[in-house]
């Protein structure tokens, strides 16, 4: 217990650094088998010293006060019991961008910046005075506000059924200048209020619904199942049941010759797309990300 005590960071025995708190507290999260380790141990000394992750490295020296412990202690605290640090420091980047998080929104993750890339690629590729996008299920909002960041043409509806996650989307796109051009709506999947829908279709519809089966509840890592909203999660017994629904229905909201992306587990690829090929969508591309897995399936719209 001593040897435990003695190498702890509420021990005022000795200097706490910002190196010894980062080595301190790497090792601690590797022995409570945190992600990422020495990035999390990282991201929440930088949060408590309210300063950038890179400059730690030129204050290695500097010695935090009392209160900026006691602020990365109860953080280390908590992620040692697998809370997201997304969650603890209140926000995550994507593209590039800084987002709000909250516990209300699924926290964004570097597989989804796929959906980003092949949407843009498309507007690349067809060349137009406006974009209209329609992003199901925003969460945070960092689809929809990355496509209108990084497109100046793009105007994106931003959908989800919970009010609570369009008002940390909402958040987003005021704080990346693009408010203008994101329209939040309350909506579960495709019921759109009539207003909402352009006269011609939407351009491109692209989407991370939620697509873990029930059954796989059980095998979740705790700071996923225990943490994140289950809504955002779960769709059905297989997870397929927001898919169904988007190849069952997303036809009538595209125009002629229009897009669907749509994230998917790093299994379904090949049940999804017989789904939308089923439902008389003409398959338009399998994209994998950085692991290799088939993360993004893309389709034209049904005749």
């Amino acid at each position: 217990m001593a040897a435990r005590m003695a190498n702890s960071p509420t021990q005022v025995n000795g200097a706490w650094t910002i190196g010894r708190l980062l080595a301190w507290t790497r090792e601690h999260f590797e022995t409570h088998q945190v992600d990422e380790p020495r990035l999390a141990a990282e991201l929440l000394l930088a949060e408590a010293l309210g300063c950038r992750r890179i400059e730690l490295y030129a204050r290695i020296d500097h010695q935090p006060t009392a209160e900026q412990r006691a602020v990365f202690r109860e953080h280390v605290r908590a992620a040692a019991e697998h809370h997201p640090i997304a969650y603890l420091i209140g926000h995550k980047e994507f593209y590039s961008l800084d987002f709000k998080v909250t516990p209300d929104v699924l926290i964004p993750r570097p597989e989804t910046e796929l959906l980003v890339e092949r949407t843009l690629a498309w507007c690349r590729e067809n060349p137009q005075d406006r974009y209209d996008l329609l992003d199901v299920g925003t969460g945070s909002g960092c689809i929809a506000v990355t496509l209108a960041k990084r497109e100046k043409a793009a105007h994106v509806v931003a959908t989800d059924r919970s009010a609570a996650a369009l008002a940390v989307a909402r958040e987003n796109a005021v704080r990346h200048g693009v408010a203008d051009r994101v329209q939040c709506v309350t909506a579960d999947l495709l019921d759109l209020p009539p207003d909402c829908l352009p006269r011609n279709g939407f351009d491109v519809i692209v989407s991370n619904p939620p697509y873990i089966g029930e059954r796989e509840r059980a095998s979740l890592p705790r700071n996923v199942v225990d943490y994140e909203p289950a809504d955002a999660l779960f769709s059905g017994e297989d997870g397929l049941d927001a898919l169904r629904g988007l190849a069952g229905r997303g036809g009538d909201k595209l125009r002629r010759g229009g897009l669907m992306l749509v994230e998917v587990g790093h299994t379904q690829a090949a049940a999804v797309a017989a789904i939308f090929v089923d439902a008389g969508w003409e398959p338009a591309g399998r994209f994998k990300d950085l692991q290799g897995i088939e993360r993004a399936l893309a389709f034209r719209r049904p005749t």
